[in-house]
């Protein structure tokens, strides 16, 4: 009886496990940049993540963005993704769309002018970000 209890439980773990990993997986398609938004955030990726990095060691921002940054740093250092790469299209993009979301995120919280006076790439980079985050670029 105890074995057949185990044996339930971890049934009933992995199940749950594999919903929640569908769940994230249906919240990173509903979240993607639409059009070629996806492209053009894997091509300002680089550029993305200079930008994150200047974001989260400013003291001026809000505490709430910089903890949500060093978490998405972390995130993209850790060699497991959310979606293995061997899945079509979002195999690839999903660290791009996370990146999308969150960055989303610290616009709104912290203002274009702060992503604005930390972005190390061209104007045209920039642009791709005011675009992808669906805010507009106020400091033109």
């Amino acid at each position: 009886m105890t074995g057949s209890l185990w044996g339930d439980v971890l049934i009933g773990v992995v199940s749950a496990l594999i919903l929640v990993w569908l769940a994230l997986v249906v919240v990173l398609i509903v979240a993607r940049p639409r059009g070629g938004l996806l492209r053009e955030a894997l091509r300002v990726l680089p550029d993305v993540l200079r930008l994150l990095r200047r974001l989260a060691a400013d003291k001026t921002l809000p505490r709430g963005v910089r903890v949500r940054l060093g978490l998405l740093m972390v995130y993209l250092a850790i060699p497991i993704d959310l979606i293995p790469d061997f899945i079509p299209v979002l195999g690839y993009a999903d660290d791009a769309i996370i990146v999308t979301v969150v960055l989303r995120g610290v616009v709104r919280h912290a203002g274009i002018e702060a992503v604005r006076a930390h972005w190390p790439g061209t104007d045209d980079g920039f642009a791709a970000v005011v675009r992808l985050t669906g805010l507009r670029d106020s400091a033109r």
